[in-house]
């Protein structure tokens, strides 16, 4: 095994100008969630170049599962998502997004062509008899930054599809700008939030400004209610546990001397585990009623988001151990990723798996935050991470964890 390990990163490197063209393509023509018809039609193309992979095309629109079989085994999933955000890029980059208002901010681009590196790498072994018995299912998925009418996001379309059905375990890859490149991020457990939004409408009787006392004021009652939300986690949650709640818009009225007959307030609640996340959603109505001792009415919508991500223990083993084979001056570091929600908690609520943050910045350089319009990555990382994908399924196909 270490003769191919040595083999495993030479290979990754020999491929890194194509993982470099493929990534700038598709930041170039990013996508928003579940119109990823340019970028699934790219990945599809890579993926029919492979001799051996089944290619399945179509689950809600732009999904692609691309299935490597070689014999009775363990069954594993790799997955990455596709879509973009609605950012203007700033980066000036020669290939910045050629599509106003929409970008790869969070390195979707990144992960898409690591995982078509790792399909290649893993075919060629396939064909030299070096790969172990199982099956791999590369998931290329749409839609993880957003969600259709249905409210849901790609990654349940996977498990409505019965696509992970057979599957045993899943494993992902995310970049991560505030570590060095190549350094790995792992958690055990839950390591990222679970995101619930809110859609609060507080109702009141508008009127005059100069007449305040003849109205009931919906501006005023919104003051106290948010006096209320942002009290709720240092003095309602336990300060144990692990939870935001945040207010992203506040809208009402339109003229400075007319008092508005309703105030809206939209906003995200967010938690590290289920009884907190039910908690939270609790509180949130009993502050929305405060508004009745004002003399006012509420309507509180809980639009109900992806779960916490918690990683499987011993798949986190497997990256560390895989990491350490390969990139041993390489850094890692155990701790959660965030408050940052991740619609790969989906697969992980039903089977084990694990996602990895890879980093992907510069030691010499600023590094901007995942969702900045700057934001940009060290492209160095890209045969790093194909790497660590394709090690990563020898060991996962050598033993079933």
């Amino acid at each position: 095994m270490p003769d191919y390990e040595e083999k495993l990163k030479e290979r990754a490197a020999g491929i890194k100008q194509e993982l470099i063209e493929w990534r700038r393509y598709l930041h170039q023509f990013p996508e928003l969630s579940f119109q990823e018809e340019r970028t699934s039609a790219f990945v599809a193309a890579r993926l029919e170049e492979l001799q051996g992979i089944e290619i399945q095309k179509g689950i809600a629109g732009y999904e692609i599962v691309a299935v490597l079989k070689n014999g009775a085994g363990p069954v594993l999933a790799l997955r990455a998502d596709m879509d973009a955000l609605p950012i203007q890029e700033t980066t000036g980059l020669p290939f910045a997004s050629a599509i106003d208002g929409v970008m790869h901010a969070c390195g979707h681009d990144a992960h898409t062509a690591i995982l078509l590196g790792a399909a290649r790498l893993l075919t060629e072994d396939f064909h030299a008899g070096l790969l172990p018995n199982g099956t791999i299912k590369f998931l290329f998925q749409p839609a993880e930054e957003d969600t259709d009418d249905h409210g849901l996001t790609g990654a349940p379309y996977f498990l409505e599809a019965g696509v992970l059905e057979d599957v045993e375990g899943a494993l992902a890859l995310h970049m991560c700008p505030w570590r060095n490149t190549g350094d790995l991020q792992v958690n055990a457990g839950p390591s990222m939030a679970s995101v619930d939004n809110f859609f609060l409408t507080i109702q009141g009787n508008g009127g005059h400004a100069g007449y305040p006392h003849q109205t009931i004021d919906p501006v005023w009652i919104a003051t106290s209610v948010l006096q209320g939300l942002y009290g709720l986690i240092s003095r309602r949650i336990d300060p144990l546990g692990v939870a935001a709640v945040s207010v992203g818009s506040i809208s009402g009225g339109t003229a400075f001397n007319v008092i508005p007959d309703q105030v809206t307030i939209k906003g995200t609640v967010r938690a590290y585990t289920e009884r907190i996340r039910r908690q939270l959603v609790e509180e949130l109505e009993a502050v929305a009623a405060s508004a009745r001792l004002f003399g006012g009415s509420y309507q509180l919508h809980i639009e109900n988001g992806e779960p916490a991500l918690s990683n499987d223990g011993k798949l986190v083993e497997l990256w560390k151990e895989t990491a350490q084979t390969l990139f041993p001056d390489q850094e890692i570091y155990e701790a959660p990723y965030g408050m940052g929600g991740e619609d790969f908690s989906h697969i992980a609520s039903e089977l084990p798996s694990a996602m990895a943050f890879l980093g992907c910045g510069w030691k010499d350089k600023e590094n901007f935050p995942l969702h900045s319009p700057n934001f940009t990555l060290n492209e160095e990382v890209l045969p790093l991470g194909v790497a660590l994908l394709t090690g990563a399924t020898h060991k996962f196909l050598q033993r079933q964890l």
